[in-house]
C-alpha cells in the first residue's frame, strides 16, 4: 500500500516546518520507501508497517503542539511493490508519447 499524509500541527503560527521535519524523520528512519513534497510524504509497505509509522510521525508532530491535523490517503492494492516509481513512471509514459 501507498499511504499519502500530511501532518499539521495547529496553533503554533505559520512556520511549521521544525515540526514537520521531525514528522519527517520518523518516516525516513522506518527504512521504507518514502517520498516528501511540498503537501505530502508518501510511504510505501504493508498495512502493519506503514500506519505504525504514520501513527509515530504524528507522535512526533505533537510534541510542538498538543493539537494536530492530520490527512491520510492510502492507495491500498496487494501485490503491488514500487508503486511510488511505477505510478509516477506510467504517467511519465503517457507524457513523453504526447
Amino acid at each position: 500500500m501507498i499511504a499519502a499524509f500530511s501532518v499539521t500541527p495547529l496553533g503554533i503560527g505559520e512556520d511549521v516546518g521544525e515540526a514537520v521535519a521531525a514528522a519527517v524523520r520518523v518516516v525516513r528512519a522506518s527504512g521504507l520507501p518514502n517520498r516528501t513534497d511540498a503537501m505530502f510524504t508518501s510511504i510505501e509497505g504493508e498495512w502493519d508497517e506503514v500506519m505504525p509509522v504514520i501513527r509515530e510521525a504524528i507522535e512526533a508532530v505533537k510534541a510542538y503542539s498538543g493539537r494536530v491535523s492530520t490527512v491520510i490517503k492510502i492507495d491500498d492494492r496487494p501485490g503491488v511493490t514500487d508503486g511510488l516509481t511505477a505510478k509516477v513512471a506510467t504517467v511519465e509514459r503517457y507524457l513523453s508519447d504526447s
